[in-house]
């Protein structure tokens, strides 16, 4: 089976972005809260962020008029790919201590792998991302482990 991984795309893997600072306010977790449904009072007091509270923090705010057709932002740690369908692959975070409003966080994703298997109808190609949540001290907050599939 002949690659579909060049060694251009390769040379992504490590790539990260910049830090994005996330100022973590009660009403932000209290508004999540209601819009996720949460039911303990921590979160809809907003005394703690619920899981998930922090997915997608690190997308940009754009207008909608620079979201591609999928309603996506485009990637900075996207390479052009030969195989365009993406579907989601999983996500795996480890929590180190509670999310708590006056936090403030540093975010930070990095391209950590890409790979090819085969599946039942073809080449699969994978896309492994991390991103990293600190105080701004560099105590760490949480790990997020985020899998694309792109065939």
């Amino acid at each position: 089976m002949s690659s579909l991984i060049t060694a251009e795309i390769k040379t992504w893997i490590g790539r990260s972005e910049p830090s994005v600072r996330f100022d973590v306010t009660r009403r932000d977790i209290v508004k999540y809260s209601i819009a996720t449904e949460q039911r303990q009072e921590k979160y809809c007091k907003g005394d703690e962020a619920p899981p998930m509270f922090l997915f997608n923090a690190h997308q940009r705010l754009v207008p909608i008029t620079q979201l591609r057709p999928d309603g996506l932002t485009a990637d900075p740690l996207m390479p052009d790919l030969p195989l365009k369908r993406v579907m989601a692959g999983g996500v795996r975070n480890r929590y180190h201590r509670p999310i708590k409003p006056g936090d403030t966080l540093l975010l930070t994703r990095t391209l950590n792998d890409i790979y090819e298997k085969q599946g039942r109808s073809g080449p699969l190609i994978f896309i492994e991302y991390s991103v990293t949540v600190t105080t701004e001290t560099g105590n760490p907050v949480m790990e997020e482990m985020r899998r694309r599939i792109f065939r």
